[in-house]
Formats: C-alpha cells, structure tokens, sequence
C-alpha cells in the first residue's frame, strides 16, 4: 500500500449497536419519592424529606438494594427507625406509590426498538419495587433481561452488575448502548466499553437512538 493510500483510508467502521440497556426510575417511570416516604412515614411526625435523609442515610440501605435483607425485617428496621405505626401492608403500599402511572416512555418505543436489537433493563432497585414493576406496568414484556441489584447482590456503579448484563444480553460492550439518568452510572459504564447516555429528556433520546439506526420517523 503506497503512502497516499494510507492517508486516504477510511477509519474503521464502529460496532453497531446491538442491544439497549434501560435504567427504569426517572428514565422510564417518572418518581414521586415525597408521596411515598409522606405515606410510609405517616404517623412519625417527619417530612418526607426527613424520611428520605433517614432512608438514604442508613447503613442497611445498601444492602436493601443488594437482597440481603427481607422485605419484613426492612420494614420493620425502618419503621422502628422513623417512629412510624405502619404495618407492612400499608408499608408496603406506600412504598411502591413512588411509581406515577404515566411513563416517561411508553410501550410504542421499546415496540419498536425491540424489533430492531435487544433491550435490557438495569436499576438499582429492592424486593418491593420489583413486584411492583413487574405486576403493575406493562414495558416489562419488552425486556427479556432484567438485572435488579436486589437480584445480582450489586448496586451500580459497581463494575459487577454491568458485566451481569453484558453477560446476559450476549453482546460486546461496544455494541451495548447503557442510559441512565444518574451521569455517575453512565461514567461508571464506559470503561468496560459501553456506550453510555446520560438521560435528559425523551427528545434527546429519541435523537441519539435515531443516530444509531435504531428509530426512524
């Protein structure tokens, strides 16, 4: 090959990409943490926000997430902890009412995408929220994976959990585009080779997947 062939060679072509992985809170499902922690905190004298420093604060939260503790004894240890008379139900209920019933994308995109390549998703989530997810909205079917720290034992931005869904999906890192509305998980995400988005808004989705061949209008 001459020289000037070598200068006018293409660069190589990039992977294309082959699967989707979904965050699920704030990025699917709009949250409405205030409802949830006013109702499950009901009775303790604290704000929602009060409840939430508790929440977030405590060092069993971790492994709430991770699957090392029972939904009971995670009530049980909260309530106690808040000065709330919940009973699990109620608890429980209020809990998952973090959830609002409108999405932030609905079925027609993961219909179209899901036609197109393969579509997981991956959260940092507990016990609760996962039966809630799963019962209550209908996206799910479009996600044959489904990597929940509660279920791997790993909260991102540990390296494991993205490794689980590299590892299920079957798919390189670079052929894998991950979207999260938490810019820590993204970052955390592109060392091991994936695509990594940072979710601002439904428009700016739809543009990078467009980009990708992975919508068209």
């Amino acid at each position: 090959m001459s020289a000037n062939d070598a200068r006018g060679a293409k660069p190589p072509a990039a992977a294309p990409v082959r699967a989707v992985i979904f965050d699920i809170g704030s990025v699917i499902l709009r949250l409405n943490i205030a409802r949830a922690l006013d109702v499950a905190g009901s009775g303790s004298g604290l704000t929602a926000k009060q409840v939430w420093r508790a929440v977030e604060s405590d060092p069993l939260w971790n492994d709430w997430q991770e699957g090392k503790i029972d939904p009971h004894d995670w009530h049980r240890h909260l309530v106690k902890k808040i000065g709330s008379p919940a009973d699990f139900d109620l608890f429980s209920a209020a809990w998952c009412s973090v959830f609002e019933s409108e999405p932030i994308i609905g079925d027609e995109l993961f219909r179209s995408l899901s036609a197109r390549c393969k579509l997981a998703l991956l959260s940092n989530t507990d016990p609760l929220h996962v039966g809630c997810v799963e019962r209550d909205f209908s996206f799910v079917k479009y996600f044959p994976v489904r990597i929940y720290s509660c279920r791997v034992g790993a909260r991102k931005p540990n390296p494991q959990i993205y490794r689980r869904a590299l590892a299920a999906l079957g798919t390189a890192p670079n052929e894998t585009l991950y979207i999260d509305d938490t810019a820590e998980f993204v970052d955390a995400a592109r060392p091991l080779g994936m695509i990594g988005f940072h979710f601002t808004g439904l428009a700016a989705l739809e543009g990078e997947l467009r980009r990708y061949g992975l919508l068209t209008d």
